[in-house]
C-alpha cells in the first residue's frame, strides 16, 4: 500500500507532520528504509553525544532515540489490535512520563541499536504479513480514528521527523 491511498480510508490526519515527512512511498519500503537510515545514524553517532540536549528542557539524544522506540512499540500494538478486528478503544500515552522512566543516562549506543532492531524488525514482520483488508481496518486510539495502514506510515514518518531534528539540532 502507498501513502497516497490513505485518503480513501477515512483516517485521521492529526499526525500529518509525520505523514508529510514521507514521500508517496510504499509502506514496507518506508519501514525497511527507515531501519537502514537509523542504523547509519546510530553507527555514526559519537557515544558522548547521547547525553547532549541542544537547550534547557529539551530531550537528550538518547531520550529522542528511546522516544522513537517507545512510540513505535505503542503504535505497533495498536496496529496489531486493529488488524485483528479488535474494536476496543485504546488510550493515549504521555510521552514525557515515558522518557522520565526510560533510564536514558545508563543506556549504551550499542544497546539502543540492538533494541531498535528488535522493535523495527518486529514491526516489519507484523506489517509484512497483513492483508490489504487488515491494513484498511480502522480502530480508535487517543480519541482518534486510525487505519492500520496509517499507523504504519506514522511509525515511519515519526522516526524520520525525529531523525531530521536530531541531524538539524543535535549533531
Amino acid at each position: 500500500m502507498k501513502k497516497s491511498e490513505l485518503q480513501n480510508l477515512g483516517t485521521t490526519y492529526f499526525y500529518e507532520t509525520y505523514l508529510n515527512a514521507l514521500e508517496d512511498v510504499n509502506l514496507m519500503d518506508a519501514l525497511y528504509d527507515g531501519r537502514e537510515r537509523f542504523i547509519e545514524l546510530i553507527n555514526k553517532l559519537p557515544s558522548e553525544k547521547l547525553g547532549f540536549a541542544y537547550a534547557d528542557q529539551k530531550w537528550t539524544v538518547a531520550e529522542v532515540l528511546l522516544h522513537i522506540m517507545d512510540t513505535e512499540r505503542i503504535f505497533q500494538y495498536r496496529a496489531f489490535r486493529f488488524s485483528r478486528n479488535d474494536k476496543t478503544v485504546l488510550p493515549g500515552f504521555d510521552q514525557d512520563t515515558y522518557i522520565i522512566e526510560s533510564d536514558s543516562l545508563t543506556r549504551k549506543k550499542e544497546d539502543i541499536l540492538a533494541e531498535y532492531l528488535a522493535v523495527r524488525n518486529s514491526t516489519i514482520f507484523l506489517f509484512k504479513n497483513m492483508t490489504n483488508e487488515q491494513l484498511k481496518r480502522v480502530g480508535t486510539a487517543s480519541d482518534l480514528p486510525w487505519s492500520v495502514a496509517t499507523i504504519g506510515f506514522v511509525i515511519s514518518g515519526h522516526q524520520k521527523h525525529h531523525v531530521n531534528i536530531l541531524k538539524e539540532r543535535y549533531l
